[in-house]
């Protein structure tokens, strides 16, 4: 005896196998994850001294430790292979402390640092030599200001913070 298979039901079975498949690696992959990152956009790719941005998160967790990274995003047209920027830091413990850090963007034998696609890349560099703590509960404010001695400086994109737990 021949058994005929319904092909729309069978065709609908893996319709909702697949669907069922893929909504569970979404969710599965939406972990949140404890960090903050946020990047401002230079305006005309031309950064004035004056456009100084601010970025605020909130810490709870005053018992972990954490890495703060730049984020900076440039054309290639950028004229320098590195850039100077000045670090501002209010916590609520502490007044405003500033810091003034060199990133090298390129070296000679590699080109570019970071990733990249295009004509566009990005540089991660943590802003201190380990992982930092946040001393007391709050909002902890950065501010990013270009101390290079072109202004405006020319082709870069974004500029921003990233906060991550680190995983002990």
């Amino acid at each position: 005896m021949l058994i005929k298979t319904n092909y729309f039901c069978t065709k609908n079975s893996l319709k909702r196998i697949f669907f069922i498949f893929f909504i569970s690696v979404c969710f599965g992959s939406c972990i949140r994850i404890n960090l903050f990152e946020k990047q401002a956009a230079i305006p005309g790719q031309e950064w004035y001294y004056s456009n100084v941005p601010k970025f605020t998160f909130h810490i709870d967790d005053t018992a972990s430790l954490y890495n703060v990274y730049i984020v900076l995003r440039h054309s290639d047209l950028y004229n320098y292979n590195n850039i100077w920027l000045r670090i501002g830091s209010d916590s609520p413990v502490d007044s405003v402390h500033y810091q003034n850090i060199n990133i090298q963007l390129a070296n000679d034998s590699k080109g570019w640092s970071g990733t990249g696609m295009d004509d566009i890349y990005e540089v991660r560099k943590n802003i201190s030599a380990g992982p930092l703590s946040f001393k007391k509960p709050g909002d902890y404010t950065f501010s990013i200001a270009q101390i290079m001695r072109e202004n405006p400086l020319k082709y870069i994109l974004n500029i921003g913070v990233r906060v991550e737990k680190v995983k002990l």
